[in-house]
């Protein structure tokens, strides 16, 4: 299986920079795992007009056999053991793919949504996009060290 990881807007603090290629080295050791990034479409006046245009360049990177997954403040939440499972029972389904998706600064558009198999939630509180990034990398690395019951997860 493969896991994708596309998220819209390019992260400029080096700090977070060197957090995300961290996380993404450590999650490779596990799984076939791309994160691509979109460019973000400058800020625009009507805010529905720009979650729209990114949900069409999205769109763009999503295939017909992928399931797709949307990091959503209205999403389902879980802790770490249970984000686990998922990923697990994912692992274990017939997918050969599952693609996460991190919109921008307001989110997704329609079409990203009804497309979505699925919504997650982080958590109630509101971060940036940016800090998303880092929160997500960083649970899916933890679930494969709970998975394979490596020392990095306390339970």
């Amino acid at each position: 299986m493969k896991i994708k990881c596309v998220a819209i807007g390019k992260t400029k603090n080096q700090e977070l920079i060197s957090m995300i290629k961290s996380y993404i080295s450590k999650i490779e050791h596990y799984i076939n795992f791309e994160f691509i990034i979109i460019n973000d479409i400058k800020s625009m006046k009507n805010k529905k007009v720009q979650k729209n245009k990114e949900g069409e360049l999205i769109l763009d990177k999503i295939k017909k056999n992928e399931h797709v997954i949307v990091l959503d403040e209205n999403g389902k939440e879980f802790n770490s053991i249970l984000f686990s499972n998922f990923i697990q029972h994912h692992m274990n389904s017939s997918k050969k793919e599952i693609i996460f998706l991190i919109g921008g600064a307001y989110g997704f558009s329609e079409k990203i949504l009804e497309r979505a198999n699925q919504k997650i939630s982080l958590s109630k509180m509101t971060f940036s996009h940016q800090m998303v990034r880092i929160l997500f990398l960083e649970q899916l690395y933890r679930s494969f060290t709970i998975i394979r019951n490596e020392p990095y997860h306390n339970n």
